[in-house]
This record gives structure tokens, sequence and C-alpha cells, in this order.
């Protein structure tokens, strides 16, 4: 009997001992897991920063470009829309998304204002005393280097967002990581056409221009 009553003691204190180990690497995953989680949604807010920047410069741009003689008015109501259209797209600036969808649409009309904003700059090469507005070139300058940032902080996000979704189907987490709510991040994709270097093309109202002279 004393026999039997020590082995279910042992037994007991191994359980325990097991049950304790258990609970501390359930502890551990569950805390890594919300540390990664705080650093997407931490990372996403700063690619929210950098969109808003851009959409900051964007009426000062339009208002020092419409001065300009002459200047395309179709262009200009292109970028107005589509800084527009992407006010339209709203996700929670703290929390980065879930939705696979949600976050394509949102790309979709950043994409549209990056585009929109290119063909102004582009057109912009039509006019000489546009080029030597010394406020149209800092806005220029602001733009570009915005956009590189922008291109920096999605690639941070992205590397984030793999760190966290691996870290969801690792296991042992994988096991519990849906139980407490945790789930999948979207990644920001390439964008179509994205791998084909653009052709600059400049619009002379529909004329060809005087071909050089021939020597």
């Amino acid at each position: 009997m004393k026999k039997y009553l020590i082995g279910c003691g042992a037994l007991l204190v191994l359980l325990m001992f097991i049950s304790f180990v258990i609970f501390l690497v359930g502890a551990g995953g569950y805390n890594r897991l919300v540390r990664l989680g705080q650093g997407v949604d931490a990372q996403w807010a700063q690619v929210e920063n950098v969109y808003q920047r851009r959409a900051d410069l964007i009426p000062n741009l339009v208002q020092t470009v419409s001065g300009a003689a002459n200047f395309e008015k179709s262009t200009l109501v292109q970028v107005t829309e589509a800084r527009a259209s992407v006010g339209r797209v709203v996700i929670d600036a703290k929390n980065a998304p879930n939705d696979a969808a949600q976050l394509a649409e949102f790309q979709k009309a950043q994409g549209q204002l990056s585009n929109a904003l290119s063909h102004l700059l582009m057109i912009s090469e039509q006019y000489p005393d546009l080029k030597a507005n010394a406020n149209f070139r800092d806005l220029q300058a602001q733009l570009e280097g915005t956009e590189n940032r922008i291109t920096v902080e999605r690639g941070r996000y992205n590397d984030m967002v793999r760190d966290y979704d691996t870290g969801i189907h690792t296991f042992p987490t994988v096991l519990y990581a849906g139980m407490f709510g945790f789930k999948d991040k979207a990644y920001f994709t390439a964008e179509p056409g994205a791998q084909i270097v653009p052709k600059v093309q400049f619009d002379f109202g529909g004329k060809t221009p005087d071909a050089p002279a021939k020597p």
C-alpha cells in the first residue's frame, strides 16, 4: 500500500511537472504571437502614415500646377478623383488588415493615385516655367521621396506579416492560435505590370512633334 501511494505521488508530481512545462511553452508561444501581432499593427500604422503624407502633398501640388498656363485640366481632375477614391477605402490605421480582399481594394486605389501622379509629373515636363518653379520642384522632390518611403515601409510590413503568419502556423502555436483569435494578416502583393518598365510618352495635344533636322 505504501509503495502504491508513493508511486501515485510520484506520478502526480510528474504530471504536474509536465503540465507546468506545457504551460510555459504555451505561454511563451502566446506572448510571442502577441509581440509579433503588435509589431505588424505598428508597421501597418507606419504604412498608413507614409500614404497619408503623400495625400497631404497633393492639394498643394495641384494648386501649384494649376497655375501653369494651359495645363491639362483632365490630368488635374484625374489626380483629384484618385485622391478622393483613396479616402473611400477605410482600414483601421491601428490594426493591420486580416482581409486580403480589403487590402487589395486599398492597394488598387493607392495604385491608381500613383499612376495619376506619375502622369501629372510626366506632363509637367512639357512646361518649362513649371519646371523652373521652386515650389513645384520642392513638391516633386517630396513626392519622389515619399514614393520611395512607401516602397520601403510596405516591404517591412510584408516581412513582419510573414513572421507573424509563420508563427501562427508553427507547432505548437498552431494548436491554439485560432482559439485565442490569432488570424493571418494580409500581404501587399506586386501590382499588375510592376515588372514592366513604363514607357515615357508625352502628350502633344494630338500633334506630332517636329522631327529633328537632318544634317
